[in-house]
């Protein structure tokens, strides 16, 4: 456990939030302090934390008040020293009878030193400014004065920007480093040396840290960084978020490159703008029907699809992504991979829909769209690849981030582990499930036929409900569609035989899952007694957003 020797000069909040956050399991092992009345006393006296008071005696040197600042804590175990406003600059006398001695000042240095680096840096008229931890070197002469230019000037262990914007003062400014930026950078300074991570060559004037170091693709964790450093800039306030009682904006990172609904025009003007839940089902439906190289169109509705299709004309494949669920379709998201044309426009606007999302649209198609005011149309341009390779869900607290669900799989890919081998159609079909079922919300099940949905039953916390909304949408919803003869595609193995009977009472031929369950043989022997064809895929694909 690494053991902090924390000196403040007044608050001492720094110190208070690393006591709190225990970075690296550091603890405070004493706050010492030169003044009597700093408020940091109190609050490290409610958090069990010993504290020391050295005054700064009138008769007393720099170099006298450090070797008393040594003496009081002298009687504790210390790994770490870290500054948080102590008003005193420290010479050799301590800083070489000390462990490390860490500092945060508020800029990113070489940038603003000294007392006023907010000021200065509004002064400056700069955009972004920031914190930097550093080293404490010593900036004092022989005759213990300060030498200005080395003081904020040892090596630099960590630093955060943080945003400067119009209309900010002194006050405002301080405060956001504070908070999103030296609550960050310090901790994360402490962690690494309380992981021994951390390397000072002092001679050198340079701070090595192992654990932050360029990830690249390949390498250890899959190329995740070990810092994340997110800059977009706001490109909307939205009527509200998900309800009415929620305020939300829309972000751009202007540096995708990939086809998105964030860039996408909207070019009906005088339609009224995305909502909160409109970006959301949009973004999904793109991504979508990104997975097909044929004529493809999918409904999606609250970021489910109600319907995916492909067929030799775009048309066709709205019609029989539609018919899986014309119901559930109502005021959902159409997303095409085709130019939408005007026989496809004519099909859409038959019934209610919020948004359609292509790569463009004929004259005569927008001449069809635009007679619907509230129907919203995005032209985002042309799909090309999918070149964002990492997605992200955030928490409160901090965020999750992954590599895109990007698997593809292929008929020579699956193995077949049942007596009855599927026929070619319904290896055709179980890739289209498969790369359909990718975006269905777990836990998820597909009913297809050729290439085209039949029946989805999304997001149940039960496999085998799962199977049964699937059969129940496919038998009730489906508009000239059902089960029977269909193939069953499951994000995840069947854990039981059970989820299998219930698809042979659907009417369901051939399934394609990933396999791996300890009751493989029991999912197996049961679909051999059914007559069916399974196929195994070997890997997962579940979707919790």
């Amino acid at each position: 456990m690494t053991r902090i020797a924390g000196m403040a000069g007044n608050r001492g909040r720094n110190l208070l939030n690393i006591a709190d956050r225990r970075p690296g399991g550091a603890e405070l092992a004493v706050v010492l302090t030169n003044s009597p009345d700093a408020p940091v006393l109190d609050a490290a006296a409610e958090r069990g934390i010993p504290t020391e008071v050295v005054p700064l005696e009138a008769e007393m040197d720099r170099r006298e008040h450090e070797e008393a600042v040594l003496d009081a804590l002298s009687e504790y175990d210390v790994d770490l020293v870290c500054l948080d406003g102590y008003m005193r600059i420290l010479s050799e006398t301590f800083l070489d009878a000390m462990p490390t001695t860490l500092n945060v000042h508020p800029s990113l240095l070489p940038a603003f030193p000294g007392m006023d680096a907010w000021g200065d840096a509004l002064d400056a008229g700069v955009s972004v400014t920031g914190c930097t931890v550093h080293v404490v070197t010593d900036a004092t002469d022989a005759d213990g004065d300060v030498i200005e230019d080395e003081v904020d000037a040892g090596p630099i262990v960590t630093q955060e920007p943080v945003p400067v914007y119009e209309g900010d003062d002194e006050a405002t400014l301080k405060d956001r480093v504070l908070h999103e930026g030296e609550f960050r950078a310090y901790p994360r300074a402490v962690e690494w040396f309380a992981r021994g991570a951390v390397d000072v060559d002092l001679d050198a004037g340079e701070v090595a840290v192992s654990e932050d170091v360029a990830s690249v693709a390949g390498a250890d964790h899959g190329g995740l960084p070990t810092r994340r450093l997110v800059s977009d800039d706001r490109l909307d306030t939205l009527r509200y978020g998900e309800n009415p009682h929620q305020d939300a904006a829309v972000y751009v990172d202007r540096t995708c490159d990939e086809a998105s609904v964030v860039h996408a025009a909207q070019l009906n003007e005088g339609a009224k703008a995305l909502s909160y839940n409109n970006y959301n089902d949009a973004d999904g439906a793109l991504n979508l029907i990104k997975e097909f190289d044929e004529p493809a169109a999918a409904v999606i509705k609250h970021t489910n699809p109600a319907g995916c299709a492909t067929a030799d004309t775009l048309a066709e494949a709205y019609e029989k992504a539609l018919a899986t669920d014309p119901q559930s379709a109502f005021g959902g998201i159409v997303a095409l991979n085709r130019e939408c044309d005007a026989e496809t426009a004519a099909r859409i606007v038959d019934s209610f829909k919020e948004i359609v999302v292509a790569p463009g649209y004929t004259d005569d198609a927008l001449d069809v769209l635009f007679e619907k005011d509230n129907l919203r149309v995005l032209d985002v341009g042309e799909l090309g690849g999918r070149t964002e390779r990492f997605t992200e869900k955030p928490l409160v607290g901090g965020r999750l981030v992954q590599e895109r669900d990007l698997q593809s799989i292929a008929v020579d890919d699956l193995e077949i582990v049942t007596e009855r081998e599927p026929t070619d159609d319904q290896l055709e079909t179980m890739v289209f499930a498969w790369r359909t079922l990718k975006h269905v919300k777990s836990n998820g099940i597909l009913f297809a036929e050729g290439t085209e949905t039949v029946g989805i039953g999304m997001g149940q916390v039960s496999r085998v409900d799962a199977v049964r909304l699937a059969a129940m949408k496919a038998d009730e919803h489906a508009d000239g569609k059902d089960a029977a003869g269909a193939v069953m595609a499951s994000d995840a193995f069947f854990p039981f035989p059970d989820g299998i009977e219930h698809a042979a009472k659907a009417g369901i031929e051939a399934v394609i899952q990933p396999g791996g369950s300890v009751n493989d043989e029991d999912v197996i022997e049961a679909a051999d007694e059914h007559g069916m064809a399974m196929a195994f895929t070997g890997q997962r694909s579940f979707r919790h957003d």
